[in-house]
């Protein structure tokens, strides 16, 4: 944990009549489905008991009981490593201005000290938080997108209106890239928030896990989100995760261990380029493939509403089943992004 101080993208790969998957550098086909059905009705509306709803795995009961944290964090060079991101539930990485990505981070089973470094708010996050209720904290952002935040069924907590302490600047690191927040503090301070109901089904075991039954063996998942950089995830037998690298770097955390997933889900969105500020369109449905031990499967990916979790269906339509573990969810942009799947 740093010192604390006091505050003071290529060719696109579209949704169409048939769904494929691109192999090594996207010159093969390894697979491909008819049209994707509507999906089925998923019978995991309200968690398993026993069982941490945002990661499948066996969680005590007083976790189980509080509110999930919604953490804008800070993906510039600069920021890195962020603090805490190891241990969150689920990451959506989402594209910014200028090339650039973000996370919006959840954390319930797991909820450390400090998370950070904290960001603001963006248009598209109402669309992609909502459905988790909870908490949501952020530094800031443009007026109408703090409007539309705080319109949404979450708590909402921010750096600018703090005046609990709860933020703090770390002294290692240079502003705009190290507000830290007390992410324990905040879930303990709003205990009698709801927590979050299922958002993913999750199998038993890995072994149980659709991409492991269903799924071609892939090696690498490389995601783009613009020119500017790329990302990529490398299966480890060792670790039974993928490993994750941003630029051909590995991506560290602040203990210097590699980030890594147990799933990674790949879904295609369009993005709205408008205005200044990109804004990724989450309430639709679009391409998708689910990773998880070594597998990928292809997939349609579903979302109703901002407040409706998003589902993710099969050739079949039956709901998938992640493996138990956390999860990194990419919003690769379908106009300038791009997705190869090595196997």
């Amino acid at each position: 944990m740093p010192p604390l101080s006091p505050r003071r993208s290529r060719l696109p790969l579209r949704l169409s009549a048939a769904v494929c998957i691109t192999a090594g550098l996207g010159l093969g086909l390894i697979g491909c489905s008819a049209p994707l059905p509507e999906p089925t009705a998923s019978a995991s509306l309200t968690p398993r008991s026993g069982l941490a709803p945002l990661r499948g795995t066996p969680v005590d009961a007083d976790a189980a009981e509080r509110p999930s944290l919604a953490v804008k964090i800070d993906n510039h060079p600069a920021a890195r490593p962020q603090i805490g991101l190891e241990r969150a539930d689920l990451v959506f990485e989402e594209l910014v201005e200028g090339g650039f990505t973000r996370y919006a981070a959840i954390w319930h089973s797991d909820v450390p000290d400090a998370v950070g470094p904290v960001r603001s708010i963006r248009p598209m996050d109402p669309e992609i938080l909502s459905s988790f209720g909870g908490v949501v904290a952020y530094s800031g952002g443009q007026p109408q997108f703090v409007d539309a935040m705080k319109a949404a069924p979450m708590l909402n907590v921010l750096f600018d209106e703090d005046a609990t302490g709860l933020f703090v600047r770390a002294d290692d690191r240079e502003a705009p890239h190290n507000v830290v927040l007390s992410a324990a503090d905040v879930v303990e301070l709003h205990s009698d928030v709801a927590p979050p109901r299922d958002q993913f089904d999750y199998a038993d075991t890995a072994a149980g896990a659709t991409a492991t039954l269903a799924g071609t063996p892939t090696a690498a998942i490389v995601a783009s989100f613009s020119e500017s950089g790329g990302r990529a995830w490398h299966w480890d037998p060792a670790a039974q995760a993928y490993l994750r690298s941003q630029d051909g770097i590995a991506d560290l955390d602040t203990s210097g261990t590699q980030l890594r997933a147990t799933n990674v889900v790949v879904l295609r969105v369009e993005v709205d380029r408008g205005s200044d500020v990109p804004r990724t369109v989450l309430i639709g449905s679009g391409q998708a493939w689910v990773s998880a031990n070594g597998s990928t499967v292809p997939a349609t990916w579903f979302k109703d509403a901002a407040a409706a979790p998003i589902r993710l269906a099969d050739a079949a339509g039956a709901t998938i089943d992640l493996a138990p573990g956390n999860t990194w969810i990419e919003l690769v942009p379908t106009d300038d992004g791009s997705v190869e799947l090595v196997p």
